[in-house]
C-alpha cells in the first residue's frame, strides 16, 4: 500500500487559509480519482476539493470548521500501489510523530517558510501547524527558536511545542512569580472586560436578531480591511448611452439567434473600460509597500449577485483580448455559475480592475468599496429616460435620452483626483461615441 498526501490547495495568491465546510469522505469509505473528498470556503467562493487517486481514505488530520493554510495535508489516502513515496523514515515505526511531521514539511518548504537564524547559522524552517500553535499561544519567533527540535534536521514538531507551552505554562509559577503575575493580571482583565459583547446586549422594542452567516462575516471583514487599507476617492460622471441602448435593442435578437447568447449591457460596458485601461495603465496596478505593481494582464472583475444576496467578484481573464462575442460569453457563463454555485475557485483569482452594475438594484449611483489588492473600482447606475440638451449642426436642442451614472472609486495612495476623472471621463466618451452601425 502507498499513501498519498491530500493537501489543502491554492486558492488564489491572496489566500493564504481556508476553512474546512465538510467532509464527504471519512476514513475507511473508499475514494476514486478526481471524486470530491472534502468542501472549503474562502473568503471569496466555496469549493469542492477532489481526491487526487483512487483509494481508500486512510485518516483525517483536521475537523469541519477548522482553518487550515494552504499546503497542508488535510487526508492521507492509500492508494494499491507498492511504492510508498509519502511514507516517513524508516524511524517511523518508532511512533507516529514523524509522519505527523512529514505533513507539514513540504509546504513550509514551498509555501516562503518562517526561518528564523538556527543555531548553526542555517534558517530553521517552521511548519504551517508549529506556526498557528505558537501564534495561539502568543509565541514569538525568539521563543521558537529556543524550542530544542525532534524532528528531521532538528525542525520543531507538534510535540516539541506542545511539550515546550505545557513547560511554559507550569514553570513561571515557579521561577519568577512576580515578574509573571503583573503580566498576567492584564491579559486576564482583558478576557473579562468585554462585557457589552452583542450576545449580551439587551434590545429594546420589537426586533429579530439575525447571525450573520459565513460569507456576509467573511464580506464585512473584507470592506472594512479595504477601508482601512486605501484611502477612497470617488468622482462621478454623467453619460448618454443612447447609441448603446439602440444598438443593442436592433441586434440583440440576430445576437442571441447567431451566437446562442443573450446580449446584455455589462460586455459593451467592459468593452469600453478596457480600451481606456490601455490608455491609462496606472489604474491596473496594485501597491505592494511602497512600490507600484503595473498589471500588464487586464482582469476585469464583475460583481456578482449570488442566491443568498450576498455579492461575489468571478473574473474575466485577459479581457483585452476577447472580442464582444468572448466577452460576451465570459460575462454570461461567469454570472450563471455565480447563481447557481458553479464559481471555481480559479474563477474569482488575479483581478486587476473590477466593474460592479448597481444600476440592476435600480440604483442610479454609488460609491463602491475597493476590491483588494486592486486600486480602483467603477460602478454603473441604472439607464433612464431624460430630457437633455443635445447639441446639433442647427443648434441646440431638448431630446430624450438614454442617461446614466458612472462612478469610480480609487486609492488615492496611487491614483490622483486628476488620472482618476480623466480615466473615467474617457470611459464615458468612449461610450457615448459607440459607432451605432457597428457589426457583431
Amino acid at each position: 500500500m502507498a499513501i498519498v498526501e491530500l493537501v489543502m490547495p491554492k486558492m488564489g495568491e491572496s489566500i493564504m487559509e481556508a476553512t474546512i465546510l465538510r467532509w464527504h469522505k471519512k476514513p475507511g469509505d473508499k475514494v476514486g480519482a478526481d471524486e470530491t473528498v472534502l468542501e472549503i470556503a474562502t473568503d471569496k467562493v466555496d469549493s469542492e476539493v477532489p481526491s487526487i487517486a483512487e483509494g481508500e481514505i486512510a485518516e483525517v488530520l483536521f475537523n469541519e470548521n477548522d482553518v487550515v493554510p494552504v499546503g497542508t495535508v488535510i487526508a492521507r489516502i492509500k492508494t494499491a500501489g507498492d511504492d510508498a513515496p509519502a511514507a516517513s523514515p524508516a524511524t517511523a515505526p518508532a511512533a507516529q510523530q514523524p509522519v505527523a511531521e512529514k505533513q507539514f514539511h513540504a509546504p513550509a518548504r514551498t509555501e516562503a517558510p518562517a526561518a528564523t537564524a538556527a543555531p548553526t547559522g542555517e534558517p530553521r524552517f517552521y511548519s504551517p501547524l508549529v506556526l498557528t500553535i505558537a501564534q495561539q499561544e502568543g509565541l514569538n519567533f525568539a521563543e521558537l527558536e529556543k524550542i530544542p527540535g525532534s524532528g528531521n534536521d532538528g525542525r520543531v514538531t507538534k510535540k516539541d511545542i506542545l511539550e515546550y507551552i505545557s513547560t511554559r505554562k507550569s514553570a513561571p509559577a515557579q521561577t519568577a512569580p512576580a515578574a509573571e503575575t503583573p503580566r498576567a493580571a492584564p491579559v486576564a482583565k482583558q478576557e473579562e472586560s468585554p462585557v457589552s459583547k452583542p450576545a449580551t446586549t439587551n434590545y429594546s422594542g420589537n426586533v429579530e436578531i439575525i447571525e450573520m452567516d459565513r460569507m456576509r462575516k467573511l464580506i464585512a471583514e473584507h470592506m472594512v480591511r479595504s477601508k482601512q487599507t486605501s484611502p477612497h476617492v470617488t468622482s462621478f460622471a454623467e453619460v448618454d448611452v443612447t447609441n448603446i441602448v439602440r444598438w443593442r435593442d436592433s441586434v440583440k435578437d440576430g445576437f442571441q439567434k447567431r451566437e446562442g447568447e443573450k446580449i446584455t449591457f455589462m460586455p459593451l460596458f467592459i468593452e469600453a473600460i478596457v480600451r481606456c485601461i490601455k490608455k491609462y495603465p496606472l489604474v491596473n496596478c496594485s501597491i505592494d509597500g511602497d512600490k507600484i505593481v503595473v498589471k500588464k494582464d487586464i482582469n476585469i472583475g464583475m460583481a456578482t449577485a449570488l442566491p443568498s444576496g450576498n455579492l461575489i467578484v468571478p473574473v474575466i481573464r485577459n479581457a483585452d483580448m476577447l472580442n464582444l462575442v468572448g466577452l460576451t460569453k465570459s460575462v454570461n457563463q461567469l454570472a450563471n455559475a455565480a447563481r447557481n454555485n458553479k464559481l471555481k475557485p480559479e474563477d474569482t483569482q488575479n483581478g486587476t480592475f473590477t466593474v460592479t452594475n448597481v444600476g440592476t438594484f435600480g440604483s442610479l449611483t454609488g460609491t463602491p468599496i475597493i476590491n483588494q489588492p486592486q486600486v480602483a473600482i467603477l460602478a454603473v447606475g441604472a439607464i433612464k429616460k431624460r430630457p437633455v440638451v443635445v447639441e446639433t449642426e442647427q443648434g441646440d436642442s431638448i431630446a430624450i435620452r438614454h442617461m446614466m451614472y458612472l462612478s469610480m472609486s480609487y486609492d488615492h495612495r496611487i491614483v490622483d483626483g486628476g488620472l482618476g476623472a480623466t480615466f473615467l471621463t474617457a470611459v464615458a466618451q468612449e461610450m457615448e461615441h459607440f459607432d451605432p452601425a457597428r457589426e457583431y
